[in-house]
């Protein structure tokens, strides 16, 4: 883990290397969270460099996070997606995720993507904040306190938002099912 105090006070100097060294550190988990919530790849860059670029706007003009960077981040992306949820079409996007490594035989394969979208249709039905506690909790497996200090919520409401997407998924499933 790193000091992220230390890092943002030399951020907050305009340090080219801390920047670097924030880029580095926060931009996988960044797009990796992108890509969750967006289901595609292009977009998830755009999301990731329109993060640390929006970030840099406000560290140039002497603004920005004294604590919590990765919050302050993670806040950013999320602001990105909600505001291209907000503003696009709604039609359906195909989903572009790679086959089974071909151990499998054809059918299984068909099975397994059939399945992974369809559980990432139920995930699109959850609010913005209820896919992001999921993606923070069972993708990147942060507990409840790191995600409460990432969404700046406390660790109560980040359990009872779990609870009410995974009641939600749940209930979407068993219908679908049915």
């Amino acid at each position: 883990m790193i000091d992220e105090q230390g890092l943002l006070l030399r951020v907050r100097q305009v340090d080219t290397t801390a920047l670097g060294l924030v880029y580095d550190y926060f931009s996988l988990p960044i797009y990796r969270y992108a890509y969750h919530m967006l289901g595609d790849t292009d977009l998830a860059e755009d999301c990731l460099a329109d993060t640390f670029k929006r970030f840099l706007q406000v560290i140039e003009v002497g603004k920005g996070p004294h604590s919590h960077l990765q919050a302050y981040l993670y806040r950013i992306a999320h602001n990105w997606i909600t505001d291209h949820y907000r503003n696009r079409n709604f039609q359906e996007v195909e989903l572009h995720e790679d086959l089974v490594d071909g151990k499998l035989d054809p059918t299984m394969e068909v099975h397994l993507r059939l399945e992974r979208e369809h559980i990432r249709e139920a995930v699109k039905q959850l609010t913005l904040e209820q896919q992001r506690v999921i993606f923070l909790k069972y993708i990147e497996e942060y507990d409840n306190k790191e995600v409460a200090r990432i969404m700046n919520k406390s660790v109560g409401s980040v359990k009872a938002l779990q609870h009410r997407a995974l009641s939600a998924l749940r209930q979407y499933l068993v219908e679908d099912v049915s």
